[in-house]
């Protein structure tokens, strides 16, 4: 028998399997070829599809043998490989299985013998290799875990070795679940009493608390345990679905009663506290009555030191506290991490979707005319209720907030339905909007464009907090197997906890300007369900609100995004690969404010009103049309693909830079006269007109500086590229006065002019970039090299004039 002849799958057979038995392995104690992902699902088009293949990027893991310590406990792994090649060539594969298993064994092996990776760091070396006959045993490895792990105790260990919950069904913690349990259970064993786990939405936080609980009460660990949730439909699934096995020892606190002989409570938190003494119902229980209290979407609530949550979680302070949350809740007023610690462990949406267990999502965004350069009311305009309209320019965070265009409105309702009726009609969709008002007159228009919605009330509910009409619908909705309602219009009543796991549409005609909002709206749809043909979902933006994509906190990239005009569907076009070409940025929008919530109204349609004496304006005159409309995707390297890129609006924003510039002239005085070009920028934006919106105006506009955007755009002047600019002044001897240094770093400017704009060498931080670093630091080159700040100052301002050389302008 050759070796080198010899597949993987023989290797394993042959020789591995046999090591680790003669090493006294028992059967049930390591399995073969685990899967640990299911494969990313790549989205192209209308086509949506998962990468089956294990060596593709983006493929299912799967790890050809896990050895278990205990049946809830992975200990090593051990990767095979060919005879051909070395003993350790599958250790890096190992490794980062051994790492998303929380095993601290890695091993590798092409079935000469073995090389063993302790992650522990207790045995020295830490990596070394061992021969077939000498693969550790069972007992060895076990000492060292609990030594890892610092399992001291009997009883801790007792706790640690308790198994799983198992219906016979196969059911078992995926390796994501399985680490979270672990890790909660060592925790709690040990002693902490505030542990926080991060999960992003649609990854089983409430399974996972189960088994968590599960496993605490077999063991007697913890005897009373209580459960609590912010919404009644959330505590009435988890009583139905995951919590189920608890049977008869399992209680929901409702009607304000309280009764002592259940080991399982699960509870509303407004149903055992309020303002009011007499609503403190969680008082008739002792202090010391609960051993485990589990908060369930912690972000809501418990975060706040004057939350009512925290006053529950104060008064049951001997017990240990657990929260689970999608978006632990970090600002100066409120912090998750705070109270409860930093995470034991964090499975995010970014990850989830990677592993093939999370949805992967188009966005398509729509900015309609008003959206993009702002509404300004003529003077003396009275609105539909005959008040007096404010004489100021209005934008996105004011709509349907402090002014209702109701053209908007049918404009965002027509493009809902134009793609339904292009894809499914029959697709679950909410649509968020900024308050109650908002979300019925939403509902309205709507019913008006939807045949079916004619006939069946049901087709399109509003589902929010003062109606419960709708609140009724909403079990309906999450429903897989009913088909009504199909579109729920909510504004928060739908943003978080709520499992609808079918959703393949989310609307988004609400300011959102709280990232941790953002990932629970997001998570709304994020829930795969291939029996249900869900593969992926759909969001289709139009205030903005996926800026968000871009902060640093967000982890969790779409698949599409896609912006029309009015001329082109709003179903991104399919392609077939990747298209390799930059993105053109996305106008953003004017600061956003939160939406209203589902307690308050949003406002009196008549004035003055609303619970906050805010004034909404409502006009019915004023036309709106879409301005821009653009799809993307993410590609298997995570990149962010441009699918199809529509702009409309040119003519509109014409007339803007005229009202804002007057003339050429004007203009040139004015840039002239700015000592910082950025201030023009950020004047534009102010204005409704942000340096995206002109790029998208111009064919190939990315490639030009702001100044020639609104010279060609406004005033028709033939525009330069930034390239084009740069190269004219290296030709002309603009820098002879300048010593060898200081005219390298002039000419270094200019190719970042050339890149990337005028801003660029305004900042003095650019210094601090390569090719600068190699003249010296920012210090270094302004003083040493230009002798001072002011005259380094002088220089990039006479590198700007001879970029906007006049002379130059008429010529072209």
């Amino acid at each position: 028998m050759d070796k080198h002849q010899l597949s993987e799958r023989d290797i394993c057979t042959k020789f591995i399997t046999p090591a680790i038995v003669q090493a006294g392995w028992q059967q049930h104690q390591f399995r073969e070829e685990v899967n640990l992902t299911d494969g990313r699902v790549m989205v192209r088009g209308k086509l949506a599809a998962r990468i089956k293949n294990p060596d593709a990027k983006g493929g299912p893991k799967r790890a050809d043998f896990v050895l278990y310590a205990r049946p809830n406990i992975p200990i090593a792994v051990v990767e095979a490989k060919q005879a051909r090649f070395s003993v350790g060539h599958g250790m890096q594969q190992a490794l980062v299985y051994a790492e998303m298993l929380d095993a601290p064994f890695a091993i590798s092996s092409n079935g000469d013998g073995f090389l063993l990776h302790d992650r522990t760091g207790l045995t020295q070396p830490s990596e070394r290799e061992l021969s077939l006959s000498e693969f550790p045993s069972l007992n060895d490895l076990w000492l060292l875990y609990q030594q890892w792990k610092g399992l001291v105790e009997p009883a801790v260990v007792k706790l640690i070795e308790q198994p799983f919950y198992t219906d016979g069904s196969g059911k078992e913690p995926r390796y994501y679940q399985r680490v979270a349990i672990n890790r909660a259970i060592e925790a709690i064993a040990k002693g902490q009493q505030r542990v926080l786990l991060v999960m992003a939405t649609g990854t089983g936080k409430t399974y996972t608390a189960f088994q968590i609980i599960w496993r605490m009460w077999k063991a007697k660990a913890k005897k009373r345990i209580l459960f609590l949730a912010d919404r009644n439909i959330l505590v009435d699934q988890t009583m139905q679905q995951d919590f189920a096995p608890f049977g008869e020892v399992m209680h929901k606190v409702s009607n304000r009663e309280i009764k002592k002989n259940y080991e399982i409570y699960l509870a509303l938190y407004q149903a055992v506290t309020g303002k009011e003494e007499w609503k403190q119902i969680y008082k008739q229980f002792p202090a010391d009555f609960f051993d485990l209290v589990v908060v369930d979407e912690c972000h809501r609530g418990s975060a706040a030191d004057d939350s009512a949550w925290r006053d529950v979680l104060e008064y049951f302070s001997s017990a240990t506290h657990l929260g689970l949350t999608a978006t632990p809740k970090e600002t100066k007023e409120v912090s998750n991490i705070t109270y409860f610690g930093d995470p034991i462990y964090t499975y995010s949406l970014k990850q989830g979707i990677e592993d093939g267990f999370l949805a992967p999502y188009k966005v398509i965004r729509i900015a309609t005319d008003v959206d993009a350069v702002g509404y300004t009311p003529e003077k003396n305009k009275i609105d539909k209720l005959g008040q007096a309209v404010e004489q100021r320019q209005f934008n996105t965070k004011d709509f349907d907030r402090t002014l209702v265009l109701e053209k908007r409105t049918k404009l965002v309702a027509s493009k809902v339905w134009e793609y339904l009726k292009a894809t499914d009609p029959m697709a679950k969709t909410i649509v968020f909007c900024d308050d109650q008002d908002h979300a019925e007159r939403m509902r309205q228009e709507l019913v008006k464009l939807i045949p079916a919605a004619a006939s069946n009330r049901r087709y399109v509910m509003r589902i929010t907090g003062d109606d419960n009409e709708g609140k009724a619908q909403l079990s309906y909705f999450i429903d897989n197997d009913e088909s009504y309602p199909v579109i729920a219009t909510t504004s928060k009543l739908l943003t978080t906890g709520v499992d609808a796991k079918t959703c393949k549409l989310i609307v988004l005609d609400q300011n959102i300007n709280s990232m941790t909002e953002f990932k629970q709206i997001i998570g709304r749809g994020t829930r795969l369900r291939e029996d249900y043909q869900k593969l992926y979902f759909t969001i289709i933006d139009f205030k903005g609100a996926t800026r968000l994509f871009a902060d640093p906190d967000f982890d969790g990239e779409p698949a599409v995004i896609y912006e029309a005009t009015p001329d082109e569907p709003i179903v991104p076009p399919d392609i077939t690969a990747p298209l390799g070409i930059s993105e053109p940025e996305f106008p953003p929008y004017g600061p956003s404010a939160n939406g209203g919530d589902d307690t308050s109204p949003g406002g009196n349609m008549g004035g003055a009103g609303g619970g906050e004496g805010r004034v909404k304006y409502v006009i019915d005159d004023v036309n709106v049309r879409v301005a821009v409309e653009r799809s993307q995707y993410l590609d298997a390297d995570g990149k962010l693909i441009t699918e199809d890129y529509r702009v409309l609006l040119k003519d509109d924003i014409k007339k803007a830079l005229q009202a804002e510039f007057g003339s050429m002239t004007d203009f040139l005085r004015r840039w002239n006269n700015a000592e910082r070009k950025q201030a023009v920028l950020e004047e534009l934006a102010d204005h409704g007109v942000p340096i995206g919106i002109l790029q998208q105006a111009v064919p190939n506009g990315s490639e030009l500086d702001v100044f020639d955007l609104v010279a060609h755009v406004a005033f028709d002047q033939k525009p330069l590229t930034r390239r084009e600019r740069a190269n004219n002044v290296k030709k002309r001897d603009v820098f002879g006065k300048y010593g060898e240094k200081a005219r390298a770093v002039l000419e270094a400017l200019l190719d970042k002019f050339a890149d990337h704009g005028v801003q660029d060498i305004e900042d003095a931080k650019v210094l601090e970039l390569p090719p600068f670093d190699q003249f010296g630091s920012k210090t270094q080159i302004r003083r040493g090299i230009f002798g001072s700040v002011e005259q380094y100052t002088r220089a990039v301002q006479e590198l700007e004039q001879a970029l906007y050389d006049q002379n130059e302008l008429k010529q072209a």
